[in-house]
C-alpha cells in the first residue's frame, strides 16, 4: 500500500476536516496515513519513502508547507503533493481544479495525473518569504488585506461570510482608491505607468476569489501580470459587485504573460501570497519565475 504523509492543520475546516475524519477517509481508501499537525514541531520531518505528501488546509497552509519542500533534498522535494482544501478561499486548489467532496478527491488518488508547478522567486528585498505560489503585488489588493485587519474582519469565522465582507470591502475601497506610478520592466520591455493594482499572478485567483488571470495556470512557466489603470476603475469595482450578487462576469482586464518582472511602485501597499510585507516607496525588486520547482496530483 501506498503511503501518505499527511500534514493537517487543525484550524482549518470544520468537523468534516477533522483529524479523524481525515485519516479515515484516507485509510478507508486503502493508503497508509501518517498523521502530523502543523502545530507540532515535527511535521517537517518527511521520510524519503513517502509516496504522496497530502496538505489538508488552506492557502496559507498550503504556502507554509511548500516553503519547507523547497529546502528539502531533491528525493522530498519531487514527491507528488495532493490538496485537500479545507480554508476559505483556497485559491491554490482552485487554480488547479482541484475540488468536490473530500471523498472524491482522495479516490481521485488511484488514477493520478500530475503537474508540475512553478513558484515566483523574488530578490532585492529583505523580507520574508522570498518567493511566492500565488501572486506578488501592489495596490488594491494588499490595501484590501490591510483594511481586513484594521476593521477586524479577519476575525470572522464563518467562511462564507469572511468572503463577502472581503468583497464588500474591496467594492467600497476600489472606488476610492488613487492610482500609483509604477515603474514596471517585464521581459526587458517597459510598461510602466499608473495603476490601481500591478499583481505578479502564478494563480488564476487571489484573495476572495478574484478570478483575474483565466487564462493562467501556476504550471505554465510563466506568470501573468494583471494591471488595472485608473481609467478601469468603475470596470473593476462592478466586476467586484458582479461577485458580490453572486453573478459574477469574466472580465478582460490588462495581463501580460512574462518570465521576469522589475517593479517599483510609487507606494506601500505590498504583499506575498497572504502576507502583508513592508518595503519603502520605489524600492526595486525583481521578480522571476522558477519552472517546475514542485510536483502536485490534479
Amino acid at each position: 500500500m501506498k503511503t501518505i504523509h499527511l500534514i493537517h492543520n487543525p484550524g482549518a475546516g470544520d468537523e468534516a476536516h477533522s483529524k479523524s475524519t481525515l485519516v479515515r477517509l484516507i485509510e478507508g481508501a486503502g493508503y497508509v496515513c501518517r498523521y502530523c499537525s502543523t502545530d507540532d514541531d515535527n511535521w517537517q520531518n518527511i521520510d524519503p519513502q513517502t509516496d504522496i505528501i497530502v496538505i489538508a488546509g488552506g492557502d496559507g497552509t498550503v504556502k507554509e508547507v511548500v516553503t519547507a519542500l523547497l529546502e528539502k533534498e531533491r528525493a522530498v522535494k519531487r514527491t507528488p503533493i495532493a490538496i485537500l482544501p479545507c480554508g476559505t478561499a483556497n485559491n491554490i486548489a482552485t487554480s488547479l481544479n482541484i475540488k468536490g467532496e473530500l471523498i472524491d478527491i482522495i479516490r481521485s488518488w488511484s488514477h493520478p495525473q500530475t503537474t508540475a508547478i512553478d513558484v515566483g522567486e523574488i530578490f532585492d528585498i529583505d523580507e520574508k518569504p522570498d518567493f511566492f505560489i500565488e501572486s506578488f503585488g501592489y495596490g488594491l489588493f494588499p490595501y484590501l488585506m490591510k483594511e481586513m485587519k484594521k476593521k477586524g474582519k479577519d476575525d470572522i469565522e464563518d467562511k462564507d461570510e469572511k468572503m463577502k465582507a472581503a468583497l464588500q470591502l474591496m467594492h467600497d475601497i476600489s472606488q476610492k482608491y488613487q492610482p500609483h506610478y509604477c515603474e514596471l520592466i517585464i521581459d526587458g520591455e517597459d510598461h510602466s505607468g499608473e495603476f490601481l493594482m500591478a499583481e505578479i499572478m502564478n494563480t488564476r485567483f487571489i484573495g476572495p476569489n478574484l478570478f483575474l488571470s483565466p487564462h493562467g495556470h501556476p504550471g505554465d512557466g510563466t506568470f501573468e501580470v494583471v494591471l488595472i489603470p485608473g481609467e478601469d476603475q468603475s470596470k473593476f469595482a462592478a466586476y467586484i459587485n458582479s461577485k458580490i450578487n453572486n453573478a459574477e462576469m469574466v472580465y478582460s482586464f490588462i495581463t501580460i504573460k512574462a518570465e521576469d518582472v522589475r517593479i517599483k511602485w510609487n507606494g506601500k501597499h505590498v504583499h506575498v501570497d497572504d502576507q502583508q510585507i513592508t518595503l519603502n516607496e520605489n524600492t526595486p525588486v525583481h521578480v522571476r519565475v522558477q519552472k517546475n520547482a514542485l510536483v502536485f496530483l490534479t
